[in-house]
């Protein structure tokens, strides 16, 4: 899928509805897809589609940070160029020649990188922290209006070490809190990133050994599956000839592969005339079937294996949970004059993988009905608190001696770095009695979701299954979330992947 469609704004009506009123919130975590882009590699040049697309101008308004002789910072102006071989220009003179890279108009400003956030990227980055600004600020009195030196611990911000993902992130802020909303003494915001080999904010097959042999082996599986298939047969008489000489079949596993078809025919899609494929290409059901196939591909692991699910996203889902319940934990100690207060908002830049995952980890995306997450896509994770006592959490039915206990029961508490990452298994009364009182709703994409495992009785709001208790979505998210993630990213390597029987996510 490519652009978002956005549905209106909530109406007053909704927003009553969403947000009761014997329900406080207390914390928001926004994960969200970068916007627009170009694709990530050139391909289909055979088809007449240019490699290099003129839809980035902040090429031309690029600014660093430079030192001068005093050893005093400045920031320095700058206008980016993109230069290639002659030959990967004009393949008939056969020069390696610097050239520099310019569209069939002869434009060399403005040119895109493969895989950067575009001017459209930009727009619905800024309209999504727009949107939020709108909810949170104007319509639930959440956030402050104007962000200060006093309120600006109330927004976190955090971006993957992929450049569309910063800038996403940074566009998103600026939507949340343009100019205008922040004090001239506050600060620059601090965004917080990590090093390649550390990120967990996406599925990373490259850090993670064991999930990369777990993502090939999927991978591979659906290839033999669907290459096959009725589905793949008839995308292929639409565009398979287009497909490069050197591999001609469209497959799973071809090159490009169907997920690189995808990708290019969404890139194209959210872009001018100047960047269309054949029209073969926009088929409605070669598209659906593309995307359907790509699904499964990509995700079917989170729906089938434990071990996956943890590699996967689970150190994500840890993450979100342990600012929930520290949150919690901080509201139960000092109330409102705690000291150690967490943020209110988090805005994540990540990636289509990242959401997919998430949802799919907790049983909230179904791999045969899905469409793969759009542009611009985002998923609200909201913690809220009951305002008085007339408002209970449901009892919860005990976990004793279940499965649940059984998978943690193998190490106790003190192992743990902090509290807030304990299982409940683990947990002490006073830590569990800390989650009492608290819910988390999850929202894609505006949609409340339902969390499998928290629709039986005693684990969520009464008469709303979508707001799952505290307690219940810790224990679902303990299901997933590795104990160490490094070291089970080591273990393992070289087992069979696709096991026979099918762990399903918690819930299912």
């Amino acid at each position: 899928m490519t652009t978002l469609v956005q549905r209106k704004p909530y109406s007053p009506a909704e927003v009553a509805r969403l947000y009761p009123q014997s329900l406080q919130l207390r914390q928001v975590q926004v994960l969200l897809r970068h916007g627009e882009r170009t694709p990530v590699s050139a391909r289909f040049k055979n088809a007449g589609l240019a490699a290099y697309w003129p839809y980035c101008q902040a090429a031309n308004e690029m600014k660093s940070a430079v030192m001068s002789a005093d050893s005093s910072w400045d920031t320095m102006a700058w206008r980016r160029r993109l230069e290639v071989f002659d030959r990967q220009l004009n393949p008939t003179s056969g020069s390696d020649s610097p050239a520099l890279t310019q569209t069939s108009k002869g434009q060399v400003h403005s040119i895109c990188q493969p895989g950067e956030l575009t001017d459209r990227g930009r727009e619905t980055t800024l309209a999504l922290g727009e949107r939020l600004r709108s909810l949170y600020v104007g319509q639930l009195g959440f956030l402050p209006s104007l962000l200060n030196a006093k309120s600006s611990s109330a927004v976190y911000l955090r971006a993957t070490p992929i450049p569309r993902a910063l800038e996403s992130t940074q566009q998103a802020f600026r939507g949340l809190y343009p100019p205008t909303s922040r004090s001239a003494e506050l600060p620059p915001p601090v965004i917080v990133q990590r090093a390649i080999q550390d990120e967990t904010l996406f599925p990373n097959e490259g850090a993670c050994k064991r999930f990369g042999e777990l993502a090939k082996a999927f991978a591979d599986r659906t290839a033999q599956i669907w290459n096959p298939s009725p589905e793949l047969a008839y995308i292929n008489k639409r565009i398979g000839m287009y497909m490069p000489a050197e591999s001609p079949i469209v497959k799973v596993d071809s090159h490009p592969r169907l997920s690189g078809v995808m990708d290019t025919i969404n890139a194209t899609l959210a872009h001018g005339p100047a960047t269309k494929l054949p029209s073969e290409f926009y088929d409605d059901k070669v598209r659906a079937d593309i995307d359907s196939v790509c699904v499964k591909e990509w995700f079917v692991g989170y729906t089938e294996s434990s071990e996956y699910r943890k590699l996967g996203i689970g150190a994500l889902v840890g993450d979100l949970t342990q600012n929930f319940v520290k949150a919690a934990q901080s509201h139960a100690k000092s109330g409102s004059s705690s000291t150690e207060k967490s943020f209110k908002i988090s805005l994540s830049g990540c990636h289509d993988t990242t959401l997919a995952a998430a949802l799919a980890a907790l049983g909230a995306y179904d791999v045969n009905t899905a469409k793969w997450p759009p542009y611009t896509s985002s998923i609200a994770f909201e913690l809220f608190q009951t305002k008085s006592a007339t408002v209970k959490t449901p009892s919860v039915p005990s976990s004793g001696g279940s499965w649940w206990s059984s998978l943690f029961s193998s190490a106790p508490a003190s192992t743990q770095s902090t509290a807030t990452r304990t299982p409940v298994a683990d947990m002490t009364p006073t830590q569990q009695s800390s989650l009492d009182g608290h819910f988390v709703r999850v929202r894609y994409n505006d949609t409340p979701m339902t969390i499998p495992y928290c629709r039986a009785v005693g684990r969520h709001l009464e008469g709303d299954e979508s707001f799952c208790t505290l307690r219940a979505f810790k224990e679902a998210a303990d299901a997933v979330t590795p104990r160490n993630w490094k070291k089970e990213c080591s273990a393992n390597l070289g087992q069979p992947a696709v096991m026979g029987a099918i762990e399903r996510p918690p819930g299912l």
